[in-house]
């Protein structure tokens, strides 16, 4: 027998099943200990092996010891191609994620490569991205889905059966459900174990395109400062830990420990990020943010002008895109805030330039000027600048979720149940319809750039911590 990996990995398990797609596109599950908030079952159905790159069909497969070595380099950037194992998935393509209860000791590759006749060089390319988690015990399936799945779930979890189990022993039910990722090809999974796989986990293909030296604003004992691209996440998604600024930064400089995130950016805003070199100096500067000792300065390009000044809104404390917002107070909601420096009459962004930058017709009426506006950010909360511009009818250009929603509330006022024309409610599921209908306005996140950078940070107000990323997108106008 194996040997069990330690706690901290946690691997072991039950009897098993195999959640077949034909089942599973009707299997869908609210199940809090995962990722609290609702996760879909629901799985969009395609050929495994069809999609994916031919790189994958052919006959003769890697060993496992092949799949670890370093994968096949591309010829412009010396950076592991992005398509080499996994194509990426249309930005519009449905999630695919397959839940399986292991029917069988053995290793966790073999057995997802068997379950889903996937071929190993696929399977290890989802482990080394971070797409595959498990847990000793498998969540509850909803009342919707199938008898056959409910069945099998009740089996693999009869009290006499995990009473057999060693490896759950002093846990209880919900402490046996907790995901861990699965970071090994080579791990050991016990039957019963509960594995989750995203087949198409979120990329970040930029990553490959960019010289990611030429982006280093500053290196020292303590830190790195990365005028990080728009397109890429700095740390990293629940499906994908390894297209990342952290990691590629790391790489960029040869450092034999991975690089710390302190603070995020959304992946389609470009500009100043801190990474932290040390544990310790993470949290220092988390300290930094908390009490306020950090400043961030961004440029925005907005599709109207603002005046000069602070601007003031609620944002709805429901950690969701999109952020919601209100000019009135509103009990619980955070406090947004940020201060209008300057606001100048640009060019609007001419067509060979957004394509260039991918920048994405979001419906807003042609016109001949943008207004780029410097900003403060007083308050830091996800999404706040461009809720906030967008709340103040004036979205930022690429911004395919807010400006949709600005450009659907112009065409007819009060249709934000927050904004400055919304009307009384009778009652509170007339709100509530309100409150989806306007999220339905909105559309989906940017595939690449908007006009927002990060422009500078400093912290400390001692002059010595003070950066400037390099010219946005916009600047080339």
């Amino acid at each position: 027998m194996r040997s069990v990996t330690p706690p901290s990995m946690v691997v072991s398990g039950c009897r098993s099943f195999l959640v077949s797609l034909s089942l599973a596109r009707t299997l869908q599950i609210s199940h809090s200990s995962l990722n609290n908030h609702n996760i879909n079952y629901a799985i969009k159905c395609c050929s495994p092996i069809n999609t994916l790159s031919p790189a994958l069909t052919s006959d003769s497969e890697p060993s496992r010891s092949d799949l670890a070595s370093s994968p096949t380099s591309s010829s412009s950037t010396g950076y592991p191609r992005h398509d080499r194992l996994l194509p990426c998935p249309s930005p519009n393509s449905a999630p695919r994620i397959e839940h399986l209860v292991v029917s069988e000791d053995g290793p966790v590759l073999e057995y997802i490569c068997k379950a889903l006749d996937f071929p190993p060089s696929s399977v290890a390319e989802l482990i080394r991205l971070g797409a595959v988690y498990y847990a000793l015990v498998s969540p509850q399936p909803p009342s919707t889905a199938p008898q056959e799945q409910i069945r099998i779930f009740r089996e693999a979890t009869e009290p006499s059966v995990l009473r057999k189990r060693s490896s759950i022993k002093g846990m209880t039910i919900q402490q046996a459900q907790k995901t861990y990722r699965v970071t090994n090809v080579d791990q050991f999974v016990e039957a019963g174990t509960y594995l989750r796989v995203y087949v198409y986990p979120k990329r970040f293909p930029r990553c490959y395109e960019i010289d990611w030296r030429s982006r280093i604003i500053a290196v020292t004992e303590s830190y790195v400062v990365l005028d990080k691209p728009a397109g890429t996440s700095v740390g990293g998604t629940t499906n994908n830990i390894e297209e990342t600024c952290a990691i590629f930064t790391t790489r960029a400089l040869g450092l034999s420990t991975p690089l710390l995130t302190t603070h995020q950016l959304d992946n389609c805003t470009g500009g100043c990020v801190v990474l932290a070199r040390t544990k310790e100096y993470s949290s220092i500067f988390h300290g930094k943010i908390r009490e306020k000792k950090v400043k961030k300065l961004y440029l925005a390009l907005a599709a109207a002008p603002l005046p000069c000044g602070i601007i003031t809104h609620y944002m709805r404390p429901v950690n969701r895109a999109p952020r919601l917002i209100s000019e009135d107070y509103m009990e619980g909601w955070h406090l947004c805030q940020l201060e209008v420096m300057e606001c100048r009459k640009v060019p609007w962004p001419s067509n060979v330039i957004q394509d260039k930058y991918c920048i994405e017709e979001c419906g807003w009426p042609s016109q001949d000027y943008a207004y780029e506006c410097k900003i403060n950010l007083i308050t830091g909360k996800t999404h706040q600048i461009r809720a906030q511009f967008g709340a103040s009818k004036a979205p930022l250009i690429g911004d395919s979720m807010y400006m949709p929603a600005a450009v659907a509330e112009m065409a007819n006022p009060g249709l934000n149940p927050f904004g400055k024309h919304k009307t009384e409610f009778s009652c509170e599921s007339e709100k509530e319809m309100a409150i989806l209908n306007w999220i339905a306005q909105h559309g989906k996140e940017p595939s690449v750039a908007i006009g927002l950078q990060a422009c500078e940070i400093s912290w400390d107000d001692d002059g010595e911590h003070f950066y400037k990323a390099g010219s946005p997108w916009c600047s080339c106008l």
